[in-house]
């Protein structure tokens, strides 16, 4: 599966039309703790889409929409699916913070091969790490 696909499927939103006619969303707390991000984004059940719901994969997995993550490289790409499979090991915001800090420290830039690799070494494959922010999925084994 491709990330854009796994990250597709991590988004939809199954939704029921009722006879009135109108729309209603409703998740069904496959993958994520919704009432969690429904309380930390300050978003209702009233104004949730898939458009939102795209949104903030995008954003947990280091994009600042969803459009960016849909035109983003290969390397970006199974940096960010990393990062969602192990959002249990550092939050988005630690390892924005860990690269900075990387990179001042380096005097350079990062490019996106870089930033994967160093993910791999650093907390792919090295027990310990724990971030103490939420892990809004409800499979943490995916």
């Amino acid at each position: 599966m491709t990330p854009i696909a796994y990250f597709k499927l991590q988004a939809k939103t199954p939704y029921i039309d009722d006879v009135d006619g109108n729309t209603y969303y409703r998740y069904m707390r496959k993958y994520f703790d919704v009432e969690g991000i429904f309380l930390d984004y300050n978003w209702g059940e009233e104004n949730f889409s898939l458009m939102k719901a795209q949104h903030f994969i995008a954003r947990i997995v280091g994009f600042r929409k969803w459009g960016d993550l849909l035109k983003a490289s290969e390397a970006e790409l199974e940096l960010a699916k990393l990062l969602f499979d192990n959002q249990d090991k550092i939050h988005i915001e630690d390892w924005r913070i860990y690269i900075a800090g990387a990179e001042t420290d380096n005097k350079t830039v990062f490019n996106a091969d870089d930033r994967l690799e160093i993910f791999k070494q650093v907390f792919l494959n090295v027990g310990g790490h724990s971030s103490p922010f939420s892990d809004y999925r409800l499979n943490r084994h995916n």
